[in-house]
């Protein structure tokens, strides 16, 4: 039994009569506003003969002229919700240009949410950032090398300068100096018990020094 033609028509039965996904009417009701169908309890929808037709005004434009969810939503802006109900009576009459009309290429219903993500502007893509020149370190010069650090200070008398022996136990020579370094007698000189004391801690030392070597 068909219904009247005003009567109200549920989601399935519009669905059904324009062949189309019910997701589809769902979705073009966030995308045109006109499209306001009655809700009742558990989100179910009515649509009215207007809301009907309406639909198969959007229908026609997206699939039938090739227009894109926003030119459809400038001609309704700009001609009225009537115009878009008896547009699809009247296929291949030219369609008043928009403002801005703007054409698509959809051809079925499976690419209607696409389309819409594709109206959206694009996010500007920021300049990846400027990449700073790498600073350049300041070189490290080793301190000049004082000639007042590098001359020998005079040795105290009785002790033979560095250069006059080389290697552990001839260090021992230096406190047995010859007479042509020896120095005069005076002041600063060593008496014999300073040399024998100076003698048997360096022995002391080259005893600790070898036993360090060993346990290496």
């Amino acid at each position: 039994m068909e219904k009247a033609t005003d009567a109200f028509r549920t989601i399935s039965e519009v669905a059904e009569d324009l062949d189309l996904p019910q997701h589809v009417l769902r979705f073009w009701e966030t995308k045109f506003s006109q499209i306001r169908p009655m809700k009742r309890g558990g989100g179910r929808r009515y649509y009215r003969p207007d809301d009907v037709e309406l639909l198969r005004g959007i229908q026609y434009l997206l699939y039938g002229e090739g227009y894109t969810i926003k030119g459809v939503q400038r001609i309704l802006k700009e001609q009225g919700a009537r115009f878009v109900m008896e547009v699809w009576r009247h296929p291949g009459e030219p369609i008043p240009a928009t403002s801005n009309g703007e054409l698509g290429d959809e051809n079925d219903s499976e690419t209607v949410e696409a389309a819409s993500e594709a109206d959206e502007p694009d996010a500007e893509i920021a300049p990846p950032p400027s990449r700073a020149a790498p600073r350049a370190e300041p070189r490290m010069e080793p301190p000049p090398a004082h000639a007042a650090e590098i001359e020998d200070e005079p040795l105290p008398a009785g002790i033979l300068p560095e250069s006059a022996s080389r290697g552990g136990f001839r260090f021992m020579e230096r406190f047995r100096a010859t007479p042509e370094h020896a120095a005069p007698s005076g002041a600063g000189s060593l008496s014999r018990e300073d040399i024998r004391r100076l003698q048997s801690t360096l022995f002391e030392l080259l005893e600790c020094k070898r036993l360090l070597d060993q346990t290496r």
